[in-house]
């Protein structure tokens, strides 16, 4: 992840500054055909099946997902070009975003999966 959000800012700024901010309890990992400071992804799939997937991170400095992620759509939800995460499952606040790799064209049902270790949030 390259871009943290509005909300990811003031969060690390408070945090710094002693407001001891609540840090999310749950990270969930989004998708969707665009994305900005402000919110996040943007562009997530309605009505295809599609939902976030809760995100377990390891590691020390990059923090790497534990586990693979498999987001299941029921039906086309056309092409999807970024990854975000947020700090619950719906609606909530957006953490970071970034564009994928590559984006994936869902033109029918199927299931997009980020292998363990693929998404990699660092600490730059």
């Amino acid at each position: 992840m390259s871009d943290l959000t509005d909300f990811a800012r003031d969060l690390l700024a408070r945090t710094l500054c002693g407001r001891v901010p609540t840090p999310p309890a749950n990270v969930y990992a989004a998708l969707g055909t665009g994305g900005t400071a402000a919110q996040g992804v943007t562009g997530e799939p309605a009505g295809t099946g599609y939902a976030r997937q809760r995100v377990v991170f390891n590691g020390s400095g990059a923090q790497k997902n534990a586990e693979a992620l498999r987001f299941v759509f029921s039906a086309s939800a056309g092409t999807l070009t970024h990854i975000g995460l947020y700090d619950a499952a719906s609606g909530g606040n957006p953490l970071t975003f970034m564009a994928l790799s590559q984006p994936v064209a869902m033109s029918s049902a199927g299931t997009v999966t980020i292998s363990a270790n693929n998404l990699v949030v660092t600490p730059t």
